[in-house]
């Protein structure tokens, strides 16, 4: 079955016309969180890279600005493509880039190689943004918020688990074995996605300039997809500040961590993963105005408790589970919300809503790195405070409708 531009799968169904199955969705679930475990590996690692680089706290902290920055960039110009392109043939070719990208991330002997590294990285890793809208345009439409979450839930599990394995490799065989062993599996990913994946092809009658310039119009005309935008981008800022400067807290006294016990912190925020299908179950409801506020609500007070309460252990790993689960719970009532607006057009309703959703985390990983170096761990979390908030009084506007 071809599908011509402007047109979508039956709900439901595959590109050959098959029911959207279960493997079919675990297997994009997997593919999702082995991508964006990319864009992890590194941060638990950041005290090692600066000292084996020769770099401040606040130089290192530059590596999940640059990481980050280059997914922005893949957004804009590479996630559009999944409008017009063989979206298997895209996942591919994105998947190999990947893989020499972090190859030569493992192959970096200065910290400039290395950060161009990681804007490649981030660049080609946006295989998640590409495969989320595919499952979106072919699930049904009173099941498409839990196909979501259902897939998101596998991206959440490769952010948790990228850090823990990166940790404990690192701690094992050196940071450089932490890299070549995601290229490798980025190849392996690669094959299997283009054994499994359904063949679903487009033929766009647009041109490349004019598909990057129609994402505006959709900011422009979508007042969801502006809110939803706000909500994103302030939230993961935050997530974004803590996961940078979280190593260099841990490194400290009283804790003392190494790479592993670092890396394993990542688990905590299970219960981020676990709030992916909690959050399309409500959207797919109706609940999704108000799950969201308690999402906001969630991370204000982790915050809260990491700030008054930062060096005690059983607070800190409480408020990074509150924190996880209120920013993942926001991204997925996000997605599911956004992904009902265009059918037409989910590549690039991903595109500026992860844009800015990643613009976000950069400001918030490179503020956050520089606060800390003068500041200490309270300046992040007040940081992170001010961006929950800015989002929290941006929800209550919406009983008063004002965009």
């Amino acid at each position: 079955m071809q599908i011509e531009h402007g047109e979508t799968a039956p709900a439901g169904t595959t590109g050959d016309g098959h029911e959207l199955s279960g493997l079919l969705v675990l297997v994009m679930a997997l593919a999702c969180g082995i991508t964006v475990a990319n864009l992890y590996y590194a941060q638990p690692l950041l005290d090692t890279l600066a000292s084996v680089f020769g770099v401040s706290t606040g130089a290192a902290g530059l590596i999940v600005t640059f990481t980050q920055l280059g997914y922005a960039l893949g957004l804009v110009f590479l996630v559009p493509l999944g409008d017009i392109l063989n979206r298997r043939r895209l996942i591919v070719a994105l998947m190999l880039s990947t893989a020499v990208a972090l190859a030569a991330a493992a192959l970096a002997d200065s910290i400039g190689l290395f950060l161009a590294a990681s804007l490649a990285i981030g660049t080609t890793s946006v295989v998640a943004m590409v495969l989320v809208p595919f499952a979106a345009s072919l699930a049904a439409d009173y099941k498409r918020g839990r196909v979501v979450g259902q897939i998101m839930s596998g991206l959440l599990m490769g952010i948790l688990l990228g850090r823990t394995v990166s940790g404990l490799l690192a701690d094992a065989a050196g940071w450089r074995a932490v890299f070549w062993f995601g290229a490798a599996l980025m190849l392996v990913q690669a094959a299997i996605m283009w054994r499994l994946l359904p063949d679903v092809r487009n033929h766009g009658r647009i041109s490349y300039p004019a598909l990057l310039i129609s994402v505006l119009p959709l900011l422009r005309e979508e007042p969801v997809l502006r809110r939803r935008i706000v909500y994103g981008a302030t939230l993961f800022a935050t997530f974004s500040a803590l996961w940078t400067c979280l190593p260099f807290l841990l490194n400290e006294a009283p804790y003392h961590y190494g790479d592993a016990v670092i890396g394993a912190f990542g688990l905590i925020g299970a219960a981020g993963a676990m709030s992916a299908s909690l959050a399309g179950r409500m959207a797919d409801r109706g609940w999704a105005r108000g799950a969201t506020g308690v999402f906001i609500v969630s991370v204000l007070l982790s915050f809260g408790l990491m700030d008054v309460a930062g060096h005690v252990l059983l607070a800190l790993i409480v408020g990074i589970a509150l924190m996880d689960f209120g920013v993942q719970g926001a991204h997925i009532t996000n997605q599911s919300e956004i992904y009902r607006l265009r059918p037409d057009a989910r590549s690039r309703i991903t595109t500026a809503y992860m844009f800015f959703f990643f613009i976000g985390a950069a400001v918030g990983s490179s503020l956050s790195a520089y606060l800390y170096q003068f500041y200490g761990w309270a300046g992040v979390c007040l940081l992170c405070m001010g961006f929950a908030g800015v989002a929290l009084a941006f929800w209550l506007t919406e009983f008063r409708r004002v965009i």
